[in-house]
């Protein structure tokens, strides 16, 4: 199983078809909100399932604030992160992913990646496609996968130019 993870496209999705058919297929794509209505446009390049949440930026969307979903029996708590402080820091963000009983929480809105695992939890922000903050501004995407042995591995990738 091959998901991937991606936040804070802001209406520009040129880049992720570059990155489906470089890095893809992929079972499932998760977008952690700031889509700015590009919701419909994500699904038909995935082509495959599609999980989106709303941002801070996605003031007309219908997309639920957040998510839980259970791929292969990993239990995923999907938010954009702004309601939780993300941007000062991932602790409240952690504590409320404790509460949920969750194993993974991806979020955004930092446009910063971030990946964390701590105590059974693991904390996932792919950054920024199109507007990358930390140092060196490489827009960045994250990878889930789930191997035959039913091991989950992380990273964070740096869009190839």
């Amino acid at each position: 199983m091959k998901v991937l993870v991606i936040s804070d496209t802001h209406g520009n999705i040129d880049r992720l078809q570059s990155i489906l058919n470089t890095t893809g297929p992929y079972d499932a794509v998760f977008h952690c909100g700031d889509i700015e209505g590009q919701e419909h446009t994500i699904q038909e390049y995935a082509d495959c399932p599609t999980y989106m949440v709303s941002g801070n930026n996605d003031w007309d969307s219908s997309l639920p604030a957040d998510l839980n979903v259970t791929i292969d029996d990993y239990r995923f708590w999907v938010c954009h992160g702004h309601r939780y402080g993300v941007s000062l820091s991932p602790s409240a963000i952690r504590e409320e992913a404790e509460s949920r009983n969750v194993d993974v929480c991806l979020f955004g809105h930092t446009h910063k990646p971030y990946l964390e695992t701590s105590r059974g939890l693991t904390l996932m922000n792919p950054g920024s496609l199109n507007y990358p903050r930390q140092i060196g501004r490489k827009p960045t995407f994250g990878v889930i996968e789930i191997d035959r042995h039913h091991d989950i591995h992380f990273a964070i990738k740096e869009l190839e130019d």
